[in-house]
């Protein structure tokens, strides 16, 4: 057997491991898929009548392109790409504590004695924790349909939205390793990655750039998840994409190999808790 096929097999173990670990502890994955449930009805339910009059408003810029369908057909059509972002991003948190918890237990350091590939350990929990986050994104998306949301994507663009909402999981599953990796405490891990869960508040997620003031509005424009959003809002709603898309694939990319030789580097750098 080759190497490449030893540590397949040896990722397969530690895959299985993290799920029924997943399965073992539910409680933390509930709250992960259940927080964006709870941001979209208070969003849509709450927030709703407010927000489609900023929506309104907004229409009205000749500089900014928003879609009659966000107003016509209700503000939930507008927020749905941001939160389906913010369930990854939520996704993020077990991640690095389920990593941080493995190396200040000291099963990793077993684990390191142990004739097994050594890739295979944060392997294990990337994949784990992708597959988590896209049955996530799936809950949050039949939530959203039975809530009135109306997609008018084709199953080209449902192939194009879910392929972008895999690579931003990627990403932001490989920087949650990392971090889960540097941080000395699980309760700390579960800190460290908030404003992966937080940043998209400051983003075209529930209002339109357009609306915001100046200082704000420029951040916004050139954080990473404003045009994953604008990307996956134009795929799911049939708008225009223009550039967000590359400028999203780019960002992507950057975070998950910035996070990826992050968390080798510390990783092969031994115990450092």
């Amino acid at each position: 057997m080759s190497t490449l096929s030893y540590a397949a097999k040896d990722s397969a173990t530690m895959l299985r491991r993290n799920l029924r670990h997943a399965l073992r502890y539910p409680s933390m994955t509930v709250s992960v898929v259940g927080m964006p449930i709870i941001m979209l009805l208070l969003f849509v339910d709450v927030f709703g009548g407010a927000m489609s009059s900023s929506l309104a408003g907004a229409s009205n810029n000749a500089t900014t392109y928003i879609d009659a369908a966000y107003i016509n057909a209700g503000y939930i059509n507008y927020v749905v790409p941001g939160i389906l972002v913010m369930t990854v991003g939520s996704g993020s948190m077990p991640t690095a504590v389920a990593v941080c918890t493995d190396m200040t237990e000291g099963i990793v350091a077993r684990f390191r004695t142990m004739a097994i590939s050594r890739a295979s350990i944060l392997t294990g929990h990337v994949v784990g924790s992708m597959i988590q986050t896209m049955v996530s994104v799936g809950l949050v998306v039949g939530v959203s349909l039975l809530m009135g949301f109306r997609p008018t994507a084709d199953p080209v663009r449902w192939i194009v939205a879910i392929t972008v909402l895999a690579l931003l999981a990627l990403a932001l599953t490989w920087l949650a390793v990392a971090l889960g990796l540097v941080t000395k405490t699980p309760e700390a891990a579960s800190n460290v990655v908030l404003p992966l869960f937080l940043l998209p508040f400051i983003s075209s997620a529930f209002v339109p750039l357009a609306t915001m003031p100046r200082g704000v509005r420029w951040f916004a424009q050139y954080q990473p998840f404003t045009p994953i959003i604008d990307t996956l809002r134009g795929l799911l709603m049939g708008a225009p994409i223009g550039k967000s898309a590359v400028i999203a694939v780019a960002w992507c990319v950057c975070i998950a190999l910035a996070g990826y030789l992050w968390a080798r580097t510390v990783f092969n750098r031994g115990p450092a808790h």
